[in-house]
């Protein structure tokens, strides 16, 4: 090529030389495969998040002759409640666009979560009310997908199957898990009886239309050519059905994960006296909103963690995805 090509080649793209895509991609905006997520913004938007909740908490101005009849080693709470009571310490005079009252600051979290950790809240170390509520979590995914995606596959393979779900399904599925913890709580009794049942609603139907979706939008133009090449109904379902429902079926586990955290809470208000969501309604009867805090900052960071593992799982299996 010669030097009047290559410049007349430089211009025709955009006057400037571009990096050659390894992918041979010539599209990336509008193409999902082209959307990943970027780790740095991800770290900013933590960062992002937590100088905010710092500012929104922090107190501005408090009156140097009151700090100095201050204890060490004071929480921000304990200063605010002070200043309330003291009579050089001007509520006016100072700047706290959240009081401690109303949100904790970093500072309480922290200790609080450091005290957490090495004592417990009342007489149940945090580790034990953290596994608890992961094992509720578990036991309740578990078995709503174990019946639910079958019952799914069923729907979308079977007319008859259809039929004989879709009112059932069509009926239940708007009913919010919440309005039937009286009923739980009646028909299996109190604690762990009745949180599991109702976590096991709160998924079941949602790994249903998961995987009832998933085989309805198989690919008709695949399902011909495994029968033409010979393959049999198991052969079908196996090799062709299910890998084209995985998709659909991990949405369903990450959607399910999240409503099964969401109603976590509230089932475990129902007699249980370990797990997070019971530290969390202990707490409220003692106003203290950094504990409260903690166990709603660890069930986050448990359904982070859950749905990076399922986000892995789905890499694994259907490396595939969004690559067609």
């Amino acid at each position: 090529m010669t030097d009047i090509d290559a410049t007349a080649n430089v211009r025709h793209t955009g006057d400037a030389p571009r990096k050659r895509r390894s992918d041979n991609k010539t599209v990336t905006f509008g193409d999902s495969s082209a959307v990943r997520s970027l780790p740095a913004w991800s770290v900013f938007s933590a960062v992002l998040l937590l100088v905010v909740w710092w500012l929104v908490t922090k107190a501005w101005g408090y009156p140097e002759d009151f700090r100095a009849t201050l204890e060490p080693g004071l929480r921000d709470r304990e200063l605010f409640e002070q200043c309330q009571r003291a009579d050089n310490c001007d509520t006016k005079g100072y700047t706290q666009l959240v009081s401690p009252l109303t949100f904790p600051s970093i500072r309480d979290t922290w200790n609080s979560a450091g005290e957490l950790l090495a004592d417990g809240y009342r007489n149940v170390s945090l580790w034990t009310h953290t596994w608890a509520s992961l094992w509720r979590v578990l036991k309740g995914m578990f078995w709503g997908s174990i019946v639910g995606i079958p019952v799914g596959l069923a729907m979308g393979l079977s007319s008859k199957a259809r039929g004989f779900f879709d009112s059932i399904v069509e009926s239940f599925r708007p009913i919010p898990p919440l309005a039937l913890l009286p009923l739980f709580t009646l028909t299996f009794g109190l604690g762990e009886k009745a949180a599991v049942p109702l976590l096991v609603f709160a998924s079941i139907w949602i790994m249903i239309i998961a995987a009832r979706s998933g085989i309805k939008n198989a690919q008709l133009s695949k399902v011909r050519a495994a029968y033409s090449l010979g393959a049999s109904k198991p052969q079908l379902l196996l090799k062709v059905l299910i890998p084209n429902a995985l998709p659909e079926i991990f949405t369903g586990l990450r959607v399910a994960l999240g409503v099964s955290w969401g109603t976590l809470v509230a089932a475990e208000l129902s007699g249980v006296q370990e797990g997070l969501g019971a530290m969390i309604s202990i707490a409220k009867n003692f106003s203290r909103l950094d504990v409260i805090v903690v166990g709603i900052v660890i069930i986050a960071l448990l359904g982070v963690l859950m749905d990076v593992l399922l986000r892995f799982l789905e890499s694994v299996l259907i490396p595939w995805q969004g690559k067609g």
